[in-house]
């Protein structure tokens, strides 16, 4: 599906590699003008670089997500400089350690807690009159099959993303009377630098690399996705409903 953003403003967290680099630059060659925002300095140029490359146009935002004063200040900023938004990728995520939850430590817990679900919060609250002043608010908050497998030794991280959709579910609820459609993202094993840290001993040819699931999230951005507080699963490329449990 050819999907034209030309004119659509397009925010993406963890956009300096990985699934947040090649979303941004798929948005980017689609038309969309990309606000990009990572820590790293030296991926956001080479992003940048490649966008223009293709013929789109972005803006770089180099922060830190710990910095909540910033997350508060970017939705200001996009304000006064666009008026609106219209996408938000909502990316950045770090993995903690893979052990006992007796044994993590508690600021390594704490930081996951604070990038992965305090700054979703803090960017929500931040861009949500955005992108209600957009004639279609497309929103999507990268999630993990984590949220649900609560497999042994991925406390922190489960924990963290089953919060992120419940954050997405209760927002997509609050607004399903407006325009904005919301969802949660599943990406599946991907052939990044949180994988080979998660998993050290794969093989990175045997899962996607982040460019597939990058293709796979244009049609939900468009204007004509009507779904909203489900969750997408890149592998099987379906929208799924939630279910209490049996």
């Amino acid at each position: 599906m050819d999907i034209d953003l030309k004119g659509r403003i397009a925010l993406v967290t963890g956009a300096s590699r990985g699934i947040g680099y090649f979303t941004a630059l798929e948005l980017g060659k689609r038309g969309a003008h990309v606000i990009a925002c990572a820590r790293t300095v030296g991926g956001l140029e080479e992003l940048d670089d490649a966008i223009k490359a293709v013929g789109g146009s972005a803006t770089l935002v180099p922060f830190d997500l710990a910095d909540m004063a910033a997350i508060d200040k970017l939705g200001g900023s996009i304000f006064e400089r666009w008026g609106k938004l219209d996408i938000l990728v909502a990316n950045a995520g770090v993995l903690g350690t893979i052990s006992p939850i007796g044994h993590v430590e508690a600021k390594v817990f704490e930081k996951v807690m604070t990038i992965n679900v305090n700054a979703t919060w803090r960017l929500i609250r931040s861009v949500e009159p955005l992108l209600l002043k957009s004639d279609a608010g497309r929103a999507l908050i990268l999630s993990s099959s984590a949220a649900h497998k609560c497999k042994p030794f991925w406390g922190p991280y489960s924990a963290s993303k089953a919060a992120v959709e419940a954050l997405a579910r209760t927002w997509a609820g609050e607004t399903q009377r407006t325009p904005l459609r919301i969802l949660s993202v599943d990406p599946g094993g991907t052939r990044t630098a949180m994988r080979a840290q998660a998993i050290p001993g794969e093989d990175p040819s045997t899962v996607p690399h982040p460019s597939e699931v990058a293709q796979a999230l244009m049609p939900l951005v468009g204007p004509d996705m009507t779904e909203t507080g489900k969750l997408f699963i890149v592998r099987e490329k379906k929208i799924v409903d939630y279910h209490m449990p049996s």
